[in-house]
């Protein structure tokens, strides 16, 4: 008896294939292997006029359920939602400095773009090439002094660069929901309320002012018309292909800065002056360069939220752009060491240095690989920004001071 009724059971599961297609189910669904199923017999309806087969007897009875709301397929669901309401699956961060802080603190130090540091950087350095340069043509300046002021414009960089991101997502709160890069930066998440950002980008700015404040007294001069520019850039993405020249004009304004911090009187000076507006517009070209490399990252999404950016104007011709950026930056940057008085430590330390970070970068990027953009977007700031600094540095031909008169 267990023989027979063994034997009837797997004739039942060799026909279940059979039944299957009878019903209508090919196997390839796309319930198949992540959805469980389950079997629901079904009483017979016979006629008199017909009789049924073994096989159809078979058919009838077994149906395939499918669970439609099967919680095994995580995949499709949560990526949909995720981009529905990214709120609901922004992952807080496990590790690096922003971990650390308190709970409450995390949507502030992600909206200054505190474990980003890269822009900060991209700040500060035309600070300390201005610095570097306008030494050897202060009065009585010492390397104490000079290590102050550079220390001042890092805390400074620091302050205005978060100041300038959250004002920055203050104006794209209703964009970058819509782009996959930034939608889930605090304001657009919904983690902080513009009413919360605005006060918090005040007290940013007041700490601004406090640090420029330390400088001398004509720095507060030069300093401010920078205000201007810094919130005008992300309005400059809704009326212009090239908001990356306001940006630029914004973080290069340390360019100018580092001659009135140690003393230096642009306007009484002409070989200061002329090397100021030569380094100043240097370092526009170069701003312009490595955003122009950002703004691939998010070209797809810049096109379908309708925010306009060089990379969309010149995607096809983007590295012949950036060639020509590159030399104009190299050109200039040279032109503001002749300026200053610079000698060969500088020329081959900073302007050779410049030519094949830059030329390596432009060779090696990969437009259409975010990633690949990001590596060079970061790492070329080190790397660019590093050897204009180390020539700076090592160059000692400044000029000379005067020579005692003997009695």
């Amino acid at each position: 008896m267990l023989s027979s009724v063994s034997g009837s059971r797997l004739l039942r599961r060799s026909r279940l294939p059979q039944c299957w297609q009878t019903q209508g189910y090919n196997g390839s669904s796309r319930y198949s292997g992540a959805l469980s199923t389950f079997i629901r017999t079904q009483s017979l309806t016979t006629t008199k006029r017909t009789r049924p087969s073994p096989l159809q007897s078979q058919c009838t009875s077994l149906q395939i359920i499918p669970r439609r709301n099967a919680q095994v397929q995580t995949s499709e669901p949560e990526t949909q939602n995720a981009n529905a309401n990214p709120a609901t699956h922004y992952i807080p961060p496990q590790t690096g400095l922003i971990a650390s802080l308190p709970k409450s603190w995390i949507p502030y130090a992600e909206l200054v773009r505190l474990d980003k540091p890269t822009g900060t950087y991209y700040l500060f350095f035309p600070t300390l090439f201005s610095t570097l340069l306008a030494a050897p043509m202060a009065p009585n300046v010492t390397p104490i002094h000079v290590l102050g002021t550079v220390a001042l414009f890092f805390s400074g960089a620091l302050i205005m660069r978060g100041a300038g991101c959250a004002i920055n997502d203050l104006w794209d709160r209703n964009l970058d929901p819509h782009v996959e890069r930034t939608k889930f930066r605090p304001i657009a998440r919904g983690a902080l309320s513009p009413k919360k950002a605005v006060l918090f980008t005040g007290s940013q700015l007041l700490a601004g002012l406090g640090v420029l404040v330390s400088f001398p007294s004509q720095c507060l001069w030069y300093g401010i018309p920078s205000m201007p520019l810094v919130v005008a850039y992300p309005l400059a993405k809704r009326v212009t292909h090239y908001p990356q020249a306001v940006l630029g004009l914004a973080f290069s304004w340390g360019a100018i800065m580092g001659f009135p911090a140690l003393g230096v009187d642009l306007l009484s000076n002409n070989d200061a002056l002329m090397a100021a507006g030569a380094l100043y517009t240097s370092c526009v070209a170069w701003t312009v360069l490595y955003d122009m490399i950002y703004a691939h990252m998010d070209i797809k999404d810049d096109m379908k939220a309708g925010i306009k950016s060089i990379a969309l104007r010149h995607d096809k011709d983007t590295k012949a752009i950036l060639t020509g950026l590159a030399t104009v930056q190299v050109g200039l940057l040279g032109a503001a060491g002749v300026a200053a008085g610079c000698g060969p430590v500088f020329f081959i330390g900073s302007c050779g240095s410049a030519i094949l970070s830059l030329g390596l970068m432009i060779w090696k990027v990969q437009l259409k690989n975010v990633r690949n953009c990001w590596w060079w977007f970061v790492n070329g700031c080190l790397i660019t920004g590093g050897g204009i600094s180390l020539g700076l540095l090592g160059d000692d031909e400044g000029p000379s001071e005067p020579e005692s008169t003997l009695q």
